[in-house]
């Protein structure tokens, strides 16, 4: 999903993804969960314009464009672009930096070329949640081009429609008592709810510590009724589920490296969040070491009598 040319040599074309619409099917949990034809999906179309958006190196997402398809270079970036790039660079700069930190999740639109194109640490197990009809086209065009995965990681699939996120990567291997790191790009969200339910199963799983990085639509902070401003909502949010967050600007990124933003409307929030809670898991290890070490000192007490 992600742009087509390196920073290097950057002269972009722009093609702008199409909105999609709130009145779409959703699952229990409120995450788009539709069945359309190929010719009339809207997740299908938005992936696969996101896959035209050119700005870094990528070998990949070309696979998923029509060969019809034409760049009109240009000097300045798109947006949607610079937060690929900031949410590469953060991914990779937060593995390589973080002893132990070995599980990357994805929440994606299921085009997301990030497992292929980056240069994973060895033993990384990157999970991917996304719509799994996109996810299943993209592998197939994936392994067409001879795209794989760094070899000695490991790449597993966990639907979006899942009736329970939380169970089912469980169940794929992920450990809330290990460091993680989560990025969210493209994942179709329809309703505010749906992003809430998201960032509950993060806060969840992420260890105290750990790290939630990419974009959102601003159109979520939009149906929130209260008159407080984007950044107000955003640290509210967070915080209610155990994260200090930080926006972080366009503009700002665009300047730390030189470049020239194109003067659109882009309505993404572009964030950084940090984990200050235990996990789910965290909090269950410490209660049976507690419980352990409580009773383990109630059988010593009843021996000294």
């Amino acid at each position: 999903m992600e742009c087509l040319l390196g920073f290097s040599h950057a002269t972009p074309t722009f093609v702008f993804r199409p909105s999609i619409t709130r009145a779409s099917k959703t699952n229990r949990n409120g995450v788009l969960r539709a069945k359309l034809h190929d010719t009339n999906d809207p997740l299908l179309q938005a992936a696969i314009n996101a896959a035209s958006q050119p700005l870094f190196v990528d070998h990949y997402a070309g696979c998923f464009v029509s060969p019809h398809f034409q760049m009109d270079m240009k000097q300045s970036l798109h947006h949607y672009c610079l937060a690929t790039k900031f949410i590469d660079d953060r991914l990779l700069r937060t593995v390589n930096h973080i002893d132990g930190l070995k599980q990357v999740v994805l929440l994606t639109d299921g085009m997301d070329t990030r497992p292929y194109r980056l240069s994973w640490p060895t033993s990384t197990i990157i999970f991917d949640i996304s719509p799994e009809r996109i996810f299943k086209r993209a592998a197939e065009k994936l392994e067409g081009v001879g795209a794989k995965i760094p070899r000695s990681c490991l790449f597993l699939h966990v639907p979006l429609g899942s009736s329970n996120l939380l169970q089912s990567l469980r169940a794929k291997g992920f450990n809330g008592n290990q460091p993680s790191i989560w990025a969210i790009q493209g994942l179709p969200l329809m309703t505010l709810r749906s992003f809430e339910e998201i960032l509950h199963i993060v806060s969840g799983l992420a260890m105290n510590g750990c790290f939630f990085v990419g974009e959102l639509p601003a159109w979520l902070a939009e149906t929130d009724r209260t008159k407080s401003s984007t950044r107000q909502w955003m640290d509210k949010l967070f915080m209610s589920n155990g994260f200090r967050v930080n926006m972080i600007s366009h503009e700002e990124v665009a300047r730390s490296l030189g470049k020239v933003l194109a003067p659109v409307n882009y309505k993404n929030i572009l964030f950084v969040a940090e984990q200050l809670r235990f996990s789910d898991d965290q909090m269950e290890t410490w209660r049976t070491e507690f419980q352990r070490v409580e009773e383990q000192g109630d059988e010593e007490g009843f021996e000294d009598l």
